[in-house]
């Protein structure tokens, strides 16, 4: 299964032939999606080190991990949902076995500022660390 999402995200991304074009779908990723409910707007949900405020709620549903994710910065909130949505509806072992390099080969990280792919990598960890967690339990 993560393979055939890995296929259809670098097939969109692939498409766009600039890295401008590339970070502009980033942000439409997260523009188009609903902004998290005020109660995850907290510390509980805050994800740590990052200079932009992102709040990450994880859950796992019938053995499968769910992410949402919100920013108060555009790309960064881009990133996240990316990264959500990429890893949602799969099983925690398959998320702690498959890393978000495959963006780089997209050219999507070298085009961050290290602030933000700072953000990329601690929303990836936390993400990583919950599924890591799921398969301790």
């Amino acid at each position: 299964m993560i393979a055939e999402k890995q296929r259809q995200l670098m097939a969109a991304l692939g498409a766009l032939k600039t890295a401008q074009d590339r970070l502009g779908f980033v942000v439409g990723q997260g523009r188009k999606a609903p902004p998290l409910e005020q109660e995850f707007k907290r510390e509980a949900f805050r994800v740590e080190g990052c200079l932009a405020k992102v709040w990450f709620v994880p859950q796992l549903v019938g053995g499968r991990c769910q992410f949402r994710a919100d920013s108060d910065s555009a790309i960064v909130k881009g990133i996240a949902v990316l990264l959500c949505d990429f890893y949602s509806g799969l099983p925690p072992e398959e998320i702690a076995q498959t890393s978000p390099a495959f963006l780089e080969e997209l050219g999507i990280t070298q085009h961050l500022t290290p602030n933000r792919r700072n953000s990329l990598g601690r929303i990836w960890q936390t993400m990583q660390g919950f599924a890591r967690g799921c398969l301790a339990k």
